[in-house]
């Protein structure tokens, strides 16, 4: 009988000798276990010497087993075969809905803060990566549909050195979007640690109360990793309910107007690149090497579409706080279209409004519609958000599209 581990003992084998003799007799003893009852009383009856046979038995039957242990163990270590790779997900935390705001009139619904946030990283890790992101830039402004952005908070963050082999997808993925180098930055970047605290003294929550944030939807499981990442390894305790602005936009839109808008209308809304270039809306950093993806100006965009989109409907007066000075001081009649040439200059025209860019209104209203007959200036596209690009082909098509513009 054979104990637990794979060691045998002396009366194992004096039950394995046994069990013929006992099969003969009729016994039902079909495994050795069967056999021990039938057994015991025999074996304390034999002298020291029959039980020393038995006992050399097992002690040579075990010592050629922990041999060949040793063996396989040394063989394991030389040459070990590698674990499969089980990836440690972190468990899923589902994330608030903005279904529980409500406001009990038009003024409170204005003077309601919100917190617009988000953050960059080098890209996406795989899921068996511990680090699914590598938080480089952060950015988040304090908006108030009465008063605008009132303040804006921004950050490099000093980022974790990427996992083995994948140094080139982070820096391949920071050339593709906000070019935000992985070393040799010359800027100074901010630690998990300084970077969490002056978020939260930033958002002022009020005593015992969550921070409250809305970033894009799509947005929404990068940001929130993130912070939990920068909270873990920093130790801070810190609470933060994290909701998508295309929840609040349907509220808001929902409140005025007693129905639900359409979902395409809200995403289509959200990604104007309208104000991608305009002043005093990126950082400083990415405003003079002349790149759109910039952590606070996503930020600040969200605010600048409720701006446009609400603040007629609730009667706020738009200023520069709501929009950019050169938005702020156009006409609600005139549609800006950019002209964006080889060279890489750009060419701002202001024509006569069809229907482009104008304040909330019906979502079927706002649906993109271009004439066959318009006046457009030849190979112009235009976008839903109002802003055409057209590439040129050297000087000639940039003679071509200035005479264009001028009939």
């Amino acid at each position: 009988m054979e104990r637990r581990g794979g060691r045998r003992s002396a009366f194992s084998y004096f039950v394995h000798d046994q069990l013929p003799e006992l099969e003969r007799r009729g016994l039902p003893v079909a495994r050795m276990a069967d056999a021990v009852p039938y057994c015991c009383n025999a074996w304390e009856s034999l002298t020291e010497e029959e039980k020393a046979v038995y006992a050399e038995k097992a002690r040579t039957w075990n010592s050629k087993k922990r041999s060949q242990k040793t063996v396989k163990e040394t063989c394991n270590v030389l040459d070990p075969v590698p674990a499969p790779l089980t990836p440690n997900m972190p468990t899923a935390t589902p994330l608030p809905d903005a279904s529980a705001l409500s406001w009990k009139n038009d003024q409170d619904t204005v003077a309601d803060i919100f917190y617009f946030l988000d953050i960059y990283s080098y890209g996406k890790l795989p899921p068996h990566c511990e680090q699914r992101f590598l938080p480089c830039e952060i950015g988040c402004v304090r908006y108030s549909l009465q008063d605008g952005i009132v303040a804006d908070f921004h950050h490099f963050i000093d980022p974790e050195v990427p996992p083995c082999g994948f140094w080139y997808h982070c820096q391949a993925a920071s050339n593709e979007t906000h070019k935000i180098p992985i070393t040799g930055f010359h800027l100074p970047r901010s630690c998990y640690a300084l970077v969490l605290r002056e978020l939260v003294k930033f958002a002022q929550p009020a005593r015992g109360a969550q921070l409250r944030f809305f970033c894009r939807s799509n947005d929404r499981f990068r940001i929130n990793w993130c912070l939990g990442r920068m909270a873990s390894i920093t130790d801070i305790e810190s609470h933060w309910e994290l909701f998508a602005v295309e929840d609040l936009i349907m509220k808001l839109y929902q409140k005025k107007y007693q129905k639900e808008p359409s979902k395409i209308w809200v995403y289509r809304k959200l990604d104007v690149c309208l104000w991608d270039f305009s002043s005093n809306t990126r950082c400083k950093w990415h405003e003079e090497i002349d790149i759109a993806c910039c952590a606070l100006a996503s930020c600040k965009k969200m605010g600048y579409c409720i701006s446009k989109s609400f603040a007629s409907v609730y009667g706020v007066p738009l200023t520069a706080a709501h929009l950019p000075l050169q938005d702020f001081g156009c006409d609600q009649s005139t549609n800006t279209r950019i002209v964006k040439l080889d060279a890489g200059h750009t060419q701002k025209m202001k024509d006569e409004s069809s229907g482009y860019d104008k304040p909330l209104g019906s979502p079927r209203q706002d649906q993109e519609f271009v004439p066959s007959n318009c006046d457009f200036p030849c190979g112009v596209k235009t976008s839903p958000c109002g802003a055409s690009v057209v590439q040129g082909r050297g000087a000639i098509r940039l003679m071509r599209s200035a005479s264009d513009l001028s009939n």
